[in-house]
């Protein structure tokens, strides 16, 4: 006999939602949304509402194909249209794609196998830095260790070897994550805590100081300019641009098409992350990091391979990291070790938490948020406030005028208040993460759940 409740009918507008008219209501907001960015591009509710799109096609109750083609279109058409007559939008893009690559990777440490990481940035300057240096001219810098003049007016490789340094980037940091994980693998909680921190400065004080006695990094001063790979030939044709600068109503220029290059780079890396990562969580070796992550005495006990499960979080987590520090570094043509600092390795971290942790697109959506917050909502508050200074009105209520508001009040100088506060307010109220897995969200709420989710 059966112990399950009955199923509860879905209210009408569900049944709705789940038909073809909540397919049109989703692409009558689409358009809408695409139609208001396209009128004013600089408008920033107007750039939430459109990326507040994807969320509204993942809670849509319809099937997972019409989803994914739903998504498809907006990352795949919609957001290069619009980068054509907005790049801005276009590197939004790209640091999403980037900082949700990385926070998988995170994730699969920290939320998959429970272990915390707080030098995870260390693997992107990993990745970053060796095609820093063997796609600059810094690598010429062996030849004067051997003996040879160097020749510092031509790069020593060529821009292509880009994709084979992709790859390499995957396995270099890939190892790099094993030779973290083999010292640390007694260690849990606060004290691996410790040690990846000290793991992820010590990459940095290297990259700071690698400049004598042989130049490897250049030191503070950073690596440029770092080759990019050569465009496809019919993203380049004379005619295809053309029809760009027709349907964007500006010229377009090479700086523009790199632009959507490497957004659609980091898109398909991003991609093949989440497929990556959804294909672990379900298998042999995600079974093992969670029970790792719940008891690792009793892991133990059920004959978990601890120090294979263990390494193999590490080196998959790096590896994703590692690939996309390539890319960034041909995509921005310049690295520093100030790039790499343990507050970017915190912010990945506030990605993980805020999105939910173990979940994949939580932590996609957490990527986005920190993203728009440092480069999008904060930057355009700042602009917005230096404006009204200029003029002469007063605050309102206050009677103050704007003109004598101290610089010290500028947004952008609080980022790290403004996620603490964000912090402290979703622990207090959504302490599971905006889009939690279901065993975290039942582990929270384990007083609601019903029979169903608990069989």
């Amino acid at each position: 006999m059966s112990l399950a409740r009955p199923a509860t009918p879905s209210p009408a507008w569900q049944r709705w939602l789940a038909g073809p008219v909540g397919l049109l209501l989703v692409l009558a907001y689409l358009a809408g949304v695409t139609y208001l960015v396209t009128q004013e591009p600089r408008h920033l509710l107007w750039r939430l509402l459109f990326l507040g799109g994807l969320l509204l096609i993942y809670y849509i109750p319809q099937p997972i194909p019409a989803k994914l083609a739903l998504a498809a279109v907006v990352v795949f058409i919609l957001v290069p249209f619009l980068g054509l007559s907005n790049p801005f939008l276009l590197e939004i893009g790209f640091q999403i794609c980037a900082f949700g690559t990385l926070a998988l990777g995170l994730n699969i440490v920290v939320g998959f196998a429970g272990l915390l990481d707080l030098g995870y940035i260390a693997f992107y300057a990993v990745g970053a830095y060796l095609w820093a240096f063997y796609g600059s001219q810094q690598s010429w810098n062996l030849d004067a260790v051997a003996g040879s003049a160097p020749v510092y007016d031509t790069f020593p490789f060529d821009a292509n070897l880009f994709w084979l340094f992709l790859a390499l980037g995957t396995i270099v940091a890939g190892v790099t994550g094993i030779a973290l994980g083999l010292p640390v693998l007694r260690l849990r909680g606060d004290y691996l805590a410790i040690v990846t921190l000290g793991f992820g400065e010590v990459i940095r004080v290297l990259a700071n100081n690698l400049d004598k006695p042989v130049n490897i990094t250049n030191g503070p001063q950073g690596i440029t300019p770092i080759q990019r790979p050569d465009l496809p030939r019919f993203l380049i044709h004379p005619d295809f641009i053309a029809w760009l600068s027709d349907v964007a109503g500006r010229p377009i220029n090479h700086a523009n098409i790199y632009g959507f290059f490497f957004y659609l780079l980091a898109l398909v890396i991003l991609l093949f992350t989440i497929v990556v990562a959804r294909r672990l969580e379900n298998s042999k070796l995600g079974r093992a990091w969670t029970a790792i992550r719940e008891d690792e005495v009793a892991a133990i006990a059920m004959g978990v391979p601890l120090v294979r499960s263990k390494l193999a979080a590490f080196a998959i987590g790096a590896s994703f990291s590692g690939a996309m520090g390539v890319v960034f570094a041909a995509n921005r043509t310049f690295v520093s070790p100030e790039s790499f600092s343990l507050t970017a390795s915190i912010s990945i971290l506030v990605m993980v938490i805020l999105g939910g942790l173990g979940s994949i697109p939580g932590v996609i959506v957490g990527a986005a948020v920190v993203t728009l917050l440092n480069i999008d909502f904060l930057q355009t508050l700042s602009l917005e406030l230096s404006r009204l200074r200029q003029g002469t009105g007063t605050i309102p209520l206050l009677g103050i005028p704007w003109a004598e508001l101290p610089n010290q009040l500028d947004p952008a100088r609080y980022q790290r208040l403004v996620f603490g506060l964000i912090l402290i307010v979703m622990m207090i109220f959504r302490p599971e993460g905006i889009i939690p897995s279901q065993r975290q969200r039942l582990e929270m709420h384990a007083h609601d759940a019903t029979p169903e989710e608990t069989a």
